[in-house]
């Protein structure tokens, strides 16, 4: 699917480094209305691009394109915007700078803004690191943004999530071909060792105990981990896995100079309409954490998606999690 480019120009980071001329992928479905009102932004997720958020878009869907713009920016380091695998030296590789989830909203904003001349969004949503970047648009932006439906994420990264980057980390860099970031050909082992950690993550305990994977075909535990999992990560790049690791471990609507780290302020600040929809099973943006946050915010529903599929109830593989997540994008959309 071709994408559009917004050249940003060079880029400051939280961090004070530079992204020398970066670039903004995106794509649009649906058309602008006269007065800017039918704007939705849909971000992307951890080493997803645009194609993996197309599930939830559809004639007679919440994101229907003929009723609404739906724009949908590709985060920074998932390889199609600027990313340690697309960047020229010396930025490229392991020596891509580190990018917050504020730095990735900054951006959009830019684009929403200059590109399209938005000053009002009907919606942000997000599934994953995609809710992050939501919670972070209403956070940044709370006169701007008129509802929210963050599902599956949480508005900080809490610690038991940090651990858990921490093995996905540790799986790429332990294997030898990693060479500190310098790879000539992608650390294989690593990456299939990403999908042996993720495996235990992504999903419930219940939905291995109940073999929920046989509805996707797979044969037995071994060819679905091999199958699935391991196929997932191994059409990735590994520098681009470890960067959106870092950005994913930092993720925090507070950590900005507009609210210097007082997070429930943060969170009180969100002028937004919100509905929260955690996972139920889901083993790192817990249910726990999400409701921390949605009793912060002023307008907020907490209402978890009742699925076996853990965190992945927000992928878009299992029809009842998707209509679940529709009908309530429906329902926030007619409010």
């Amino acid at each position: 699917m071709d994408y559009e480019v917004f050249e940003l120009g060079d880029v400051v980071l939280q961090s004070g480094m530079r992204i020398p001329d970066a670039r903004l992928a995106y794509v649009t479905f649906g058309t602008l209305n006269a007065d800017k009102s039918n704007a939705i932004l849909y971000p992307t997720w951890y080493s997803g691009q645009h194609t993996d958020n197309l599930w939830l878009i559809g004639e007679g869907m919440a994101l229907d394109p003929s009723r609404y713009f739906i724009i949908i920016p590709n985060m920074f380091g998932n390889g199609l915007s600027s990313s340690p695998s697309n960047t020229p030296p010396p930025y490229d590789c392991a020596r891509f700078p580190n990018v917050t989830v504020y730095d990735n909203v900054q951006a959009q904003h830019r684009l929403v803004t200059e590109r399209f001349g938005i000053t009002r969004l009907a919606l942000v949503t997000g599934w994953s690191m995609g809710a992050q970047q939501t919670f972070q648009w209403a956070a940044s932006f709370p006169d701007m943004v008129e509802r929210i439906a963050p599902f599956c994420g949480t508005a900080k990264t809490w610690p038991h999530n940090y651990v858990f980057l921490e093995a996905v980390k540790a799986a790429i860099r332990t294997d030898a071909a990693w060479k500190n970031g310098w790879y000539t050909e992608q650390p294989w082992n690593g990456l299939r060792a990403v999908g042996r950690v993720y495996a235990g993550w992504g999903l419930s305990q219940m939905f291995y105990r109940e073999e929920t994977w046989r509805e996707m075909g797979y044969a037995s535990l071994e060819d679905f981990l091999v199958g699935f999992w391991e196929g997932f990560f191994l059409k990735k790049d590994a520098n681009n896995l470890l960067a959106m690791a870092w950005t994913w471990q930092h993720g925090d609507i507070s950590a900005n100079p507009m609210y210097n780290g007082d997070f429930d302020r943060a969170l009180a600040s969100i002028k937004a309409r919100a509905m929260i929809l955690p996972g139920e099973k889901d083993l790192y943006f817990t249910p726990e954490d999400g409701e921390y946050e949605a009793r912060r915010i002023p307008n907020a529903e907490f209402r978890p998606i009742r699925s076996t599929w853990g965190h992945f109830a927000g992928g878009g593989i299992n029809p009842v999690d998707t209509k679940f997540i529709d009908d309530a994008l429906k329902e926030l959309l007619a409010e």
